[in-house]
């Protein structure tokens, strides 16, 4: 197991902010404390990574970026390539370099941010999505190392983090397709464990308990993931029993598969919305009814948070202020619905 600063804070008996300013060389630090944190440093082979030798000016103007998909499955959802394209602009301008891994799971995930940490590569890291009790942030603590997440994460406050407010965006669809006069609304999502699946959800749950409609749990499915296949697999089973009058689902591609299903099932009553606003979604027929999330701007967040927090004044390791913005998303009315 990597060694990280919080075990060599530990073993000197000082705080992890303390170790951060030593690696620095932080002229306030008196020499016994220096003295401390280097012997705890060399007993337990704990080696400073480039984000912690920037002072030095060796830190590498390079940010390693986390994808949860494969490279195959990546490209099929224009969310992660619009998110890259932000991060990627914005880097770019700020003079950074972008290193990217794909993931088929969130071992992999941790597998490759310690690669990164390891090697030295990279001095900040973007995670593009949020798990429950993510593995990756709680390693990233852990190692003290920047990072900023797209997603809302458990801990909020001491997490650097973009997001969309997701439950409000599907509360308003949700109350929009109740405004339209659909009765039974159906909710197709990713898995239950991404955070983003789980604000949807709750924001679906909340307009129709608001609005005095029952929450039927048979018209609510969540896949293994955000693929056509899911959507497809959703509306089979919604549709096996009592059958919805509207759909919404929590991304774009979801919408794509129950569209197809209920073509070849000949059923065209049945009202569909989507998120993410994919241009797929803008040309087809009929046109998806979509919530717009601005991956661009979230990506350029994420990536203007780590870069703004990389070359600010090292006084702490904690993420400087502010440590989240959030980017507004929009209603796009079209045809399915």
């Amino acid at each position: 197991m990597i060694t990280t600063i919080k075990d060599v804070a530990s073993r000197a008996g000082v705080s992890p902010s303390t170790v951060s300013r030593v690696i620095h060389d932080n002229g306030r630090i008196s020499e016994e404390t220096k003295k401390r944190v280097r012997s705890a440093m060399q007993e337990l082979g704990y080696i400073p990574n480039a984000a912690a030798s920037s002072l030095a000016g060796k830190r590498p103007k390079t940010l390693g970026i986390v994808l949860p998909n494969n490279s195959e499955e990546l490209f099929k959802n224009p969310f992660f390539i619009n998110a890259m394209r932000g991060i990627s602009i914005y880097a770019q301008d700020q003079g950074y370099m972008l290193l990217y891994s794909f993931s088929s799971d969130e071992k992999d995930e941790v597998s490759f941010i310690k690669n990164y940490l390891k090697s030295g590569w990279v001095s900040g890291i973007i995670l593009l999505t949020v798990r429950k009790d993510d593995h990756c942030i709680s390693y990233l603590k852990n190692a003290g190392f920047p990072f900023v997440v797209i997603g809302h994460p458990d801990e909020p406050m001491d997490t650097c983090w973009v997001d969309n407010d997701n439950f409000q965006a599907m509360y308003q669809v949700t109350n929009y397709l109740i405004e339209q006069g659909y009765n039974r609304i159906g909710f197709i999502g990713g898995p239950d464990y991404y955070k983003v699946t789980q604000d949807r959800l709750s924001g679906y749950r909340k307009a129709l308990e608001v609005r005095g409609f029952p929450v039927q749990e048979e018209l609510i499915y969540t896949g293994p993931d955000f693929s056509e296949l899911s959507g497809r697999k959703g509306g089979e089973l919604l549709c096996s029993g009592i059958i919805p009058d509207a759909v919404a689902t929590a991304d774009d591609q979801l919408a794509f598969g129950l569209l197809e299903y209920l073509a070849e099932r000949g059923i065209s009553h049945i009202g569909v919305t989507g998120f993410n606003n994919s241009v797929r979604g803008m040309y087809q027929k009929p046109s998806l009814t979509t919530i717009d999330v601005n991956p661009d701007l979230l990506g350029q967040k994420a990536a203007e948070l780590l870069i703004r927090r990389l070359e600010s004044e090292p006084t702490d390791i904690r993420p400087m202020c502010p440590n989240h913005y959030i980017v507004d998303t929009q209603l796009i009315i079209r045809e399915t619905s």
